[in-house]
């Protein structure tokens, strides 16, 4: 797309090739790829695993995880499409840099992806579950599924997996169940356990579902007291989900805002320490985003919060051209037509004085999101 075309930027230099589709789709792009014309929706995380920032390089494989997504993106119409694509390109040209978890969906389902660069012949792995109807999935920088087992009609995986992690020497079982486990075999673990992923898990679960009342504190990294997926205690909304984005265990013994962990006035975030417990919301954070795809939407829809979504609202955008402002945007240089500089100085100037401003913050993005909401619905 012409957005790509930046001025005074040399460009990369081709890793490999794979042969070129016939016609491919429009889709949105960040980092990572974000959602696509008719509907596909990715999400994605890095894991703390075997191999952690494998170099891309002679003998390595050619894809690392943003791209993957963008192929898929580019070429496919739906989830199951999407598995199987990606799965093919994995067996094929290999994996680079970190394990990683792409969740991907369209308006009838949804799977999680994980896969894991190796090394030798074999040069990455992958398996694929799928999300039953009606749940709640979350991941937060940890592979989450587990068992590997015949006949399951939940998961997809290359037939070759088992003897893939027997030949790389990986290959790890459950010591309750005896089944051949995932998690186990590429070292899913925590990156600071047990505060910086799994809880992230347990509250975002606890927020759909908290009649399930799951325990806040676990055994280890590759507990079963979190199920894979729960089903909600109501339909979420997408307020629900902008709420979840923007939590620091408020209302918890773990609240960001009011315990040791929290800095001047009751500032949620922490500085410096990245071995400390991590709230879903961050100071970290370039952007977030939420797809959503019903019947009811004039067509499918990313919205999008720059910086922390703590303090910026979520911006409805659809799958076609850019506004200016959205486009090109170059973080080593301040530029005030740009809307990630704005949300950036909004995010620094009311994130060391979250006690002051929170009130007026959070009735000021919900005036701002319901607007857009209504403009979306009244967009047919």
């Amino acid at each position: 797309a012409p957005g790509y075309a930046y001025a005074n930027e040399k460009a990369t230099i081709p890793l490999g090739w794979i042969p070129e589709a016939a016609h491919t789709y429009a889709y949105m792009d960040g980092d990572y790829g974000i959602m696509n014309e008719h509907g596909l929706m990715l999400g994605e995380c890095t894991d703390a695993s075997r191999l952690r920032n494998m170099p891309a390089s002679e003998g390595s494989g050619l894809f690392y995880a943003s791209e993957l997504g963008r192929v898929a993106l580019e070429r496919c119409r739906t989830a199951r499409e999407a598995v199987d694509l990606m799965g093919k390109l994995v067996d094929t040209y290999g994996l680079y840099g970190s394990g990683e978890t792409l969740l991907v969906a369209d308006r009838q389902e949804a799977y999680v992806f994980e896969f894991q660069p190796a090394t030798g012949p074999v040069r990455g792995i992958w398996i694929a579950q799928r999300v039953p109807d009606g749940e709640f999935f979350a991941a937060a920088n940890q592979f989450r599924i587990q068992d590997i087992t015949e006949g399951r009609s939940d998961l997809i995986l290359n037939p070759e997996l088992p003897a893939q992690l027997k030949a790389l020497g990986w290959a790890a079982t459950d010591p309750d169940t005896g089944n051949l486990d995932w998690q186990r075999s590429v070292k899913g673990e925590e990156s600071y356990h047990p505060y910086h992923d799994l809880r992230r898990v347990w509250r975002a679960m606890s927020l759909a579902a908290p009649s399930l009342q799951l325990p806040s504190r676990v055994e280890g990294p590759y507990t079963r007291a979190y199920p894979f997926a729960v089903k909600p205690d109501h339909p979420l909304t997408l307020e629900d989900l902008m709420k979840m984005h923007r939590d620091v265990y408020e209302g918890t013994e773990f609240d960001m805002t009011k315990t040791s962990n929290s800095g001047l006035f009751g500032s949620p975030y922490r500085y410096g320490d990245g071995h400390t417990q991590r709230p879903i919301a961050s100071m970290i954070t370039g952007y977030t985003w939420i797809t959503q795809n019903n019947a009811a939407l004039p067509s499918p829809i990313a919205w999008v919060s720059l910086a922390s979504s703590r303090e910026n609202p979520f911006v409805p955008l659809a799958v076609a051209p850019m506004p200016q402002g959205y486009e090109q945007v170059d973080r080593r240089h301040y530029d005030t037509s740009k809307p990630w500089w704005h949300s950036m100085q909004t995010s620094e100037l009311l994130q060391g004085r979250d006690s002051v401003y929170r009130q007026e913050t959070q009735a000021a993005l919900q005036t701002v999101e319901k607007k857009s909401i209504q403009l979306v619905e009244t967009s047919k």
